[in-house]
């Protein structure tokens, strides 16, 4: 594989990283910044939710038979830039609507052909490598983006954030462009068995007889109920108490995460090929379940940026092991998309309900209760991995 396309898929990671900061934490502080109550905020992040979450798996599909995945990746990130204006430019509940639910879309598509572009790129044999290197790119873009974003939002308006995030979809595409279509092009093998996949029902019944699989969904599912509403409450915390800081303060407690993620993302993977998968997933999740309680505890603003440490060991934990492991057990058998769409379908249904779980809870009894709630379903999470996941690492070939 040439370095040109190596190098183009790094920069397509870290400014589609850029992207999507914007549609991070700082939608919660836009909102609010507008008026908008903690439930309808919390309707809004879930509708996108449940758009993911119905749209997974049938884009996994979509993906798995498109001709080009680099044209299907340019289309996601145009429409994901027209989201961005629009969100920015017409606060109203209509558009925010529209905006989310097309974002919602076009970001599965981008998330299933990354990783596709990378396992083409890698032809497998390094897979674990690249899926590290695409981690740590992720999050130095997103640290980046997120220190942009948050200068832009303190001197000029919570709405320049989107309108910058709108902007970076320009050099996005230059990266994908980057990549070389005959270098990540399918295999005769590869297009064979696209060609025989046909019959989606027996595809199913294949991945539900997959217990690995089944058992990695659940795991995924409820780190995501714990994990997806937990910076969204922390930044809406910090906006009511200084609503003219807290672009700023979400914005370092993005950047925290993001460089911890960038310089871990590596280590994570070769720990995973070293020991296996499931010892960084157990730390990933203790990770998480110590982040919420320290949430409940405490209310410094300078300390919840420490403890957001915390979250990135979780994401470069579950960054670099959720394809890992969607590799490991459903590669070779030839659903690799639909599997992926599978997962990220337990994912959608965990942020999904966690966003608007806690937007009630912190309503009715408090923003303490809500992160100790999310920390017990983080504590659930861990037990599901150590008592029923099984290691995926594939066992090495005895020497000849």
């Amino acid at each position: 594989m040439s370095a040109r396309s190596r190098h183009g898929l790094d920069a397509l990671v870290f400014f589609v990283a850029d992207i999507q900061t914007g549609f991070g934490p700082f939608v919660a502080v836009f909102l609010t910044t507008q008026k908008w109550t903690q439930v309808d905020i919390g309707l809004i992040l879930t509708i996108g939710g449940l758009v993911s979450l119905v749209g997974q798996i049938p884009l996994g599909i979509l993906v798995d038979r498109v001709r080009s995945v680099r044209a299907a990746s340019a289309v996601s990130l145009a429409l994901i830039a027209v989201c961005a204006f629009a969100f920015a430019a017409w606060p109203l509940f209509p558009v925010v609507l529209l905006s989310r639910v097309v974002h919602a879309a076009a970001s599965s598509v981008l998330g299933l052909a990354i990783v596709s572009l990378s396992v083409r790129v890698s032809r497998t044999e390094h897979i674990g490598a690249r899926l590290g290197r695409n981690a740590s790119f992720a999050s130095a873009g997103t640290g980046i983006a997120a220190a942009a974003m948050g200068v832009a939002g303190y001197y000029l308006s919570s709405h320049a954030v989107f309108f910058l995030a709108a902007a970076m979809a320009l050099p996005a595409l230059y990266a994908l462009s980057r990549i070389r279509a005959e270098e990540i092009a399918p295999s005769p093998a590869a297009i064979a068995a696209a060609e025989g996949r046909s019959n989606l029902v027996a595809g199913f019944i294949e991945l539900a007889r997959n217990r690995a699989l089944l058992i990695f969904a659940a795991c995924v599912m409820m780190f995501h109920l714990a994990n997806a509403a937990m910076l969204p409450l922390a930044a809406s915390v910090l906006t009511m108490r200084s609503r003219e800081a807290a672009t700023v303060m979400v914005a370092a407690a993005m950047i925290v995460p993001q460089f911890t993620v960038t310089v871990l993302s590596p280590f994570v993977g070769r720990a995973a090929q070293r020991w296996g998968r499931r010892l960084p997933l157990l730390l990933g999740f203790a990770a998480l379940l110590v982040r919420g309680v320290l949430f409940s505890m405490v209310s410094n603003p300078e300390i919840l940026v420490v403890v957001q440490i915390l979250d990135g060991l979780s994401a470069a934990a579950l960054g670099v092991l959720v394809p890992l492991i969607i590799v490991d057990v459903a590669h070779a058998g030839g659903h690799f998309n639909l599997a992926q769409g599978a997962v990220g379908c337990a994912m959608g249904i965990g942020a999904s309900i966690s966003t608007t779980l806690a937007g009630f809870v912190a309503d009715d009894f408090g923003s303490y209760a809500a992160f100790r709630m999310l920390a017990c379903i983080a504590a659930a999470g861990f037990l599901l991995v150590l008592l029923a996941l099984p290691e995926t690492r594939p066992r090495p070939s005895p020497p000849r």
